[in-house]
């Protein structure tokens, strides 16, 4: 006797899509990843966050941007002569 399929939703974890947010994946590559369909990941984001997929998706993918800035500060720390002139373009006008 076969069960009932298993439910979509139980494939996302949660700290893997979080993980997916900072790489600024987009809602289609999240939910490929996890093969379930757009309207599951909405889903699955309101019951999990209480909110809409658009403003935990800005949460999560702000730790992304930190992350990548952690690196270029590093690397330009660390001597990369070209890293130093952009982040100084940046920053210093």
């Amino acid at each position: 006797m076969m069960g009932r399929p298993p439910n979509k939703k139980n494939r996302i974890k949660q700290e893997e899509f979080e993980k997916l947010c900072g790489l600024h994946c987009t809602e289609q590559e999240i939910a490929d990843f996890f093969g379930v369909s757009k309207d599951t990941i909405d889903r699955w984001v309101k019951q999990t966050y209480k909110t809409t997929f658009a403003a935990i998706y800005r949460e999560k993918r702000s730790l992304g941007k930190i992350s990548l800035r952690r690196s270029q500060w590093k690397t330009a720390q660390e001597g990369n002569v070209t890293m130093q002139i952009w982040l100084g373009k940046q920053y210093l006008d």
